[in-house]
C-alpha cells in the first residue's frame, strides 16, 4: 500500500529551512558537537543533519528531542499558536448572544 504524500507549500518549506538553520546556529553558539547532540537526542548524525536543513520528513518528536538536547528549548513548542489573533477574532465574531429562557 502506497502512502500519499501531500506536497507542502513553498513558504512552509522555507519556514522549516529557517527553523533548521536556527537550530544549527543555536548548537554552534553553545559549541556543542553533532555527536553530543545525537547522543543526547538518541538520533543518528544523518537525522541531525536533516533537522538542521529543515527537512519536512523528520518527525516533530525528533525536532523536540534535538531542541531538548541543545538546552531544554523544547518548551518553545508550547508557544506555537499561543497568540492566535485570527482564531480569537473569528471566535468573537461567531459568539451569539444568549437566548432568553422560556417561561
Amino acid at each position: 500500500m502506497r502512502t500519499v504524500k501531500n506536497p507542502l507549500l513553498p513558504n512552509i518549506l522555507k519556514n522549516l529551512e529557517i527553523m533548521g538553520n536556527n537550530i544549527r546556529i543555536a548548537r554552534l553558539r553553545r559549541n556543542l558537537s553533532t555527536t553530543l547532540i545525537c547522543d543526547r537526542a538518541g538520533i543518528s548524525r544523518p537525522t541531525l543533519m536533516r533537522v538542521e536543513k529543515g527537512s519536512p520528513d523528520v518527525s516533530i518528536g525528533i525536532y523536540a528531542a534535538v531542541l531538548n538536547a541543545i538546552g531544554n528549548n523544547d518548551i518553545e513548542f508550547c508557544n506555537i499558536m499561543k497568540e492566535d489573533k485570527l482564531g480569537r477574532t473569528l471566535q468573537d465574531l461567531n459568539i451569539k448572544t444568549p437566548r432568553r429562557a422560556r417561561k
